[in-house]
């Protein structure tokens, strides 16, 4: 019988369970991807409400809720419970605890709305943002989303592409600018690998569990991403990839960064569908032309020509879309984005408790700065997302301003 498993065994609160953060997570396991049906219900309850019920059957008083919790249209009859029945039926499947140490162990963390690593911006996509993301890295995710561009292309890149991919990646991260991208050959790995060249931090948001990391061709360059930026997957950690969920994937790169970048695309690239998302979230999208000669370059063109997308040579055309106002590009200094002056004062206090050194655990900062463990997970967030605190091995800590 695993942890999660319906009847007697969630009557008597499975350890694992207990709490928001664990329901999200066994969510992850039970939902697809990107599914506006749970969406739609964690607006109306809780993720620990959802899946008692779940494990209760309760399918009809689930389904009842859906109406009034859908942001779009209602779906077809019947579709609701059968989604809902779905879910319930993997129960049986998930993990056991020991499954959940071993990940945990190699480095996987789990991240929550509300939390510190939480990326707000997320909240755009809706009932279709993540239940919860599967993390590995040494970097900060929220922190690093804060200035970041995602920079997409064809998987069959030419020469062409893959230079301009790896320059402008580079140049980006030379500018304390993190590069999101999808982990994939051609234009993604060569972005990637530019911002790691240049010592700047590099997120690839896969399409698949992190315990399983495709393409395996590529476990090299996700170690080094590792070590300088982050890996996220809004799948649970042994999920495989499929078709659809790249596409469904997209949305995530385009909602995580502040403007996509499309280098190289043909007519029919799903890096087109990442810039579509890009657009419908009113962030900037652009494009690199390319020789008019080759097909690589025609979904390029026709984001220029259809689509309203900016042509960009290089990463200054980048950033005088993306800097925040009143910042020329020069100015994107590793520095923080507020000042510790003007914090409020509980956050100060928390601020106050750490250095640049050894970390400190949040219950430790909390006792040390008088507040509660909510108050300090909060603060801890705020201190994150304006580049003054960072986490480490040892829990949290000054972040140093180079």
């Amino acid at each position: 019988m695993t942890a999660w498993r319906a009847g007697e065994a969630w009557r008597a609160g499975e350890a694992w369970l207990a709490g928001e953060r664990q329901a999200r997570a066994a969510l992850s396991f039970l939902a697809e991807p990107g599914d506006p049906l749970l969406g739609g219900l964690l607006r109306s309850m809780p993720a620990c409400a959802v899946l008692a019920r779940l494990a209760d059957g309760m399918i009809p008083e689930l389904a009842a809720l859906f109406p009034v919790a859908a942001q779009s249209a209602p779906p077809e009859p019947g579709q609701v419970q059968r989604s809902l029945k779905r879910m319930r039926s993997r129960l049986e499947e998930l993990p056991s605890p020991g499954s959940l140490d071993a990940w945990e162990s190699d480095g996987i963390r789990l991240a929550c709305p509300g939390e510190p690593e939480w990326p707000t911006q997320l909240d755009d996509l809706g009932d279709r943002q993540p239940v919860a993301l599967w993390i590995r890295g040494k970097a900060d995710l929220r922190f690093a989303c804060l200035r970041s561009v995602a920079v997409v292309g064809s998987r069959a890149a030419t020469a062409y592409g893959a230079l301009v991919a790896s320059e402008l990646g580079a140049d980006l991260a030379d500018r304390a600018m993190a590069v999101i991208s999808g982990g994939a050959y051609g234009i993604d790995a060569a972005a990637h690998r530019g911002a790691l060249a240049a010592g700047g931090p590099t997120i690839a948001v896969m399409a698949c569990g992190l315990a399983f990391c495709y393409p395996r061709g590529h476990a090299e360059l996700f170690t080094a991403i590792g070590e300088t930026g982050v890996l996220v997957s809004e799948s649970p950690p042994d999920g495989a990839p499929t078709r659809p969920g790249f596409l469904i994937r997209n949305r995530l790169i385009a909602a995580l960064s502040r403007g996509t970048v499309v280098v190289e695309a043909a007519l029919r690239s799903g890096a087109l569908n990442t810039a579509k998302h890009a657009r419908d979230l009113n962030r900037p999208v652009m494009a690199v032309p390319g020789p008019v000669t080759s097909a690589q370059s025609a979904g390029c063109h026709d984001l220029i020509m259809n689509m309203g997308a900016y042509c960009v040579t290089g990463s200054a055309d980048v950033l005088e879309l993306i800097a925040p106002a009143g910042r020329a590009d020069g100015d994107l200094a590793h520095g923080p984005v507020l000042p510790a002056d003007q914090l409020d004062e509980v956050t100060a206090s928390v601020l106050r408790t750490m250095n640049t050194k050894a970390g400190r655990g949040p219950a430790t900062i909390a006792t040390l700065a008088g507040v509660d463990l909510d108050t300090a997970m909060r603060c801890l967030g705020l201190l994150s997302a304006a580049g003054l605190a960072e986490r480490c091995d040892q829990g949290w800590r000054v972040r140093k301003v180079s």
